[in-house]
């Protein structure tokens, strides 16, 4: 076991696995790409790159046509489920996942549509030295993961052994970072499942990714959020904050992050080392607390509080 830890001073707050974004429309289906500003194929340029596969996006006449089978294959489904249905048979849940994050309109056509970079990147600038270990299409997704570690100071990237039947098993080797001081922007990209999200650096070169717990990796980053000391909250609050600790069983090693909700209220939350897997990444336990140092029932949160 070799866990990646943050160093003295240092505060985690978030850890999920994360890959470059695979292309949704009908033209990009499947697909990603790497490029310059002058939208130009640059990743046999980077550094250090195994080869990994040549996309060509489908033309207008070919994408229609794949849109219309699938339409057929989707109407076809709906209309055995219905039979079924209708002959007693016990038929229950979808086959097709949904967030409510996700939107059938792009927000920009242009790199959704039309195209689908996942790396922007003038030459010498800091997307162009993202590991290849994020292309799904370079790494064994079957055996291996790649987690984005969000801590008060930087991103990390590491890599590590995925096995279904061990996600308890660790063995982090880290592969990139940058402090967070070289992040300008970080975005959700809602087209069309909901999970990707962009990272655009301060010299603005940027990458999209997808997680499907990209909402743990977000809420620091976008918008940035500070971290509120304990010493900083009332007396009330601080007993709050340590009970919830207690009963959470809550190593020495770990400290409760504290960030101030939109509405005013308090998020209290422990990122537990048992809780820690390969699949997953870090899983938070939390609370929500008003000045008062109350805690909040979750059918009295305010939309702020999610």
């Amino acid at each position: 076991m070799n866990i990646w830890k943050p160093d003295p001073g240092e505060t985690l707050l978030a850890r999920s696995p994360v890959s470059f974004a695979t292309g949704a429309a009908s033209r990009v289906r499947g697909m990603r790409w790497f490029r310059d500003p002058e939208r130009n194929d640059i990743q046999h340029e980077l550094t250090g790159w195994p080869d990994g596969p040549d996309f060509t996006a489908r033309s207008v006449g070919g994408a229609t046509a794949q849109k219309g089978l699938r339409g057929v294959a989707k109407a076809t489904g709906v209309a055995v489920m219905a039979m079924l249905s209708a002959a007693g048979g016990n038929v229950s849940g979808s086959s097709v996942a949904s967030t409510d994050d996700g939107s059938d309109f792009p927000d920009d056509p242009a790199n959704e549509v039309d195209d689908f970079p996942v790396l922007w990147a003038a030459p010498m600038t800091i997307a162009r030295t993202l590991p290849w270990q994020l292309d799904p299409g370079r790494i064994d997704e079957k055996h291996t993961s790649t987690h984005l570690i969000v801590t008060d100071r930087r991103l990390v990237v590491v890599v590590l052994p995925y096995d279904k039947r061990a996600f308890e098993h660790i063995d982090d080797e880290p592969i990139w970072q940058c402090p967070l001081t070289d992040v300008a922007s970080v975005v959700p990209r809602n087209f069309k499942d909901g999970n990707d999200f962009s990272i655009t650096f301060a010299d603005e070169s940027w990458c999209r990714l997808k997680s499907f717990r990209r909402q743990k990796l977000m809420r620091y980053l976008a918008p940035r959020r500070e971290l509120i000391p304990l010493g900083q909250l009332s007396p009330q609050q601080q007993k709050r904050v340590l009970a919830f600790a207690t009963e959470m069983q809550m190593p020495d090693s770990v400290s409760p992050n504290v960030t101030r909700n939109e509405g005013g209220r308090f998020h209290v939350e422990i990122l537990l080392p048992s809780r820690l897997t390969s699949a997953f990444g870090a899983t938070e336990v939390s609370i929500t607390m008003d000045t008062e140092g109350r805690e909040i029932d979750v059918d009295d949160y305010l939309p702020g509080d999610f």
